[in-house]
Formats: structure tokens, C-alpha cells, sequence
């Protein structure tokens, strides 16, 4: 399959620190070499040196690396879940990230509790080893957001808001800036949105039906 160059540049910039520097360089394609080093070199880091066990000689004894120092655990901290609520059984699952083993959760999975709980809605993490494990995806684990079943669709919006909407809109502004004056003023929102602002039109209709309904008043 041949490289995406956009795809794999906007993946590398949306990565943190430490998990762009978790990528073997050596497994990639040139062109993905290239694009990786481009994303290294502009947030001027130091690529981590790997070395593979097949190219050490077997009188070679590999020590691993002391873990890195335990930090406090915070309140937020992801790695803090008490007992298990009693909602979890019908949660919902609304956002979720692989990590290697020995390594903290993703910063997305952090900012995602954070976001949740300054909303108001309670969240809880999940941490699972994936069941299959291969020469491409080795031993990793998953981290999984869960919510209140029936809180799952206020809080992925909530997520949208407060995180993703952000690098959407990002990738929006870069493309208006390629638009010919003509082509932009053909751009509008509404034209290119149109399924998100009928959406909205349509759940806002839903909602005062039910209210309706009910006999409830707005």
C-alpha cells in the first residue's frame, strides 16, 4: 500500500513527545522515514537509539533500562480509579488509545478524563492487554474511557468540544488557505457542513418533540 504522505504527516504531528519517539525508525519506508525525521527535527528532539535483537551477537546480555521514577499520582492522574462503579456494568465506551507496556497512558486519555469530569460526568479507565499479539503490533495494552450508558453520546460531544474539535479545525483553516478567492467564497460552512447543521436541526427537533410530549416545558 502505498504512502499517504499527508496522513502520516498529520499522525506524526498529532503525537506526543514520547510516543513519536517510541516509533522504531527502522520499520518504516523511506518515505515515512523521511516525513518522521522532518516531525523529529522540527520539534528538535533526540531520536532514541534501538537495537534489534537479531543483529546482537548471542554472548550479548541486554540489561533493560530502569523504569523511569514513580511521579505522585494526582487527583485526575488516569492511573487513580477506586472501586469499580456501579454503572459500569451498562457504561459506555467513548474513546480509547494502545500504549506499550511500561509506558503511561496517552495524553489524549488524560485531557479526555479531565474534560469529562470538569463537565460533570463520571468516567472511568479501563486497562486491557489486547488479546492477539504479532511481530507488528507486539505485547500493547489499551486504554478505554467509559462513562454512564446513557451519558455515552453528552460525553463523546463533550470530547469533540474540548479536544478533537480543535486539530478539525486546524486541518480546515489549512485547506481554506489553498482555496482560490472564488473557491472560498463556494466554502462555506453551511455548504460543506451540511449534514452536521441538519443534524442539529434534526436531534434539536427530537428534543422539543419529547418535551411535547411529556408536557414539559423547555
Amino acid at each position: 500500500m502505498p504512502v499517504d504522505p499527508e496522513y502520516l504527516r498529520q499522525h506524526y504531528a498529532a503525537l506526543s513527545d514520547d510516543a513519536l519517539l517510541e516509533i522504531a525508525r527502522a520499520d518504516l519506508v523511506p518515505a515515512a522515514q523521511k516525513l518522521y525525521d522532518d516531525e523529529v527535527d522540527r520539534r528538535e528532539l533526540r531520536p532514541r537509539r534501538t537495537t534489534r535483537k537479531t543483529d546482537a551477537p548471542p554472548s550479548v546480555v541486554h540489561t533493560p533500562p530502569e523504569p523511569p521514577a514513580e511521579k505522585p499520582k494526582a487527583v485526575g492522574d488516569p492511573h487513580v480509579d477506586g472501586d469499580k462503579p456501579d454503572w459500569l456494568e451498562d457504561a459506555a465506551d467513548i474513546h480509547a488509545r494502545a500504549d506499550r507496556p511500561g509506558t503511561p497512558p496517552t495524553d489524549d486519555i488524560a485531557d479526555a478524563r479531565q474534560a469529562l469530569e470538569a463537565a460533570g460526568i463520571p468516567c472511568y479507565l479501563r486497562m486491557e492487554d489486547f488479546p492477539e499479539k504479532t511481530a507488528v503490533n507486539p505485547a500493547r495494552r489499551i486504554w478505554t474511557v467509559l462513562v454512564p450508558g446513557h451519558l455515552g453520546q453528552h460525553a463523546m460531544s463533550v470530547l469533540e468540544r474540548d479536544i478533537f474539535n480543535e486539530d478539525f479545525v486546524g486541518g480546515w483553516k489549512a485547506q481554506l488557505e489553498t482555496l482560490t478567492d472564488d473557491e472560498l467564497r463556494k466554502m462555506t460552512p453551511q455548504a460543506t457542513f451540511c449534514g452536521l447543521f441538519d443534524r442539529v436541526e434534526r436531534v434539536t427537533r427530537a428534543y422539543d418533540e419529547e418535551l411535547a410530549h411529556r408536557g414539559l416545558k423547555p
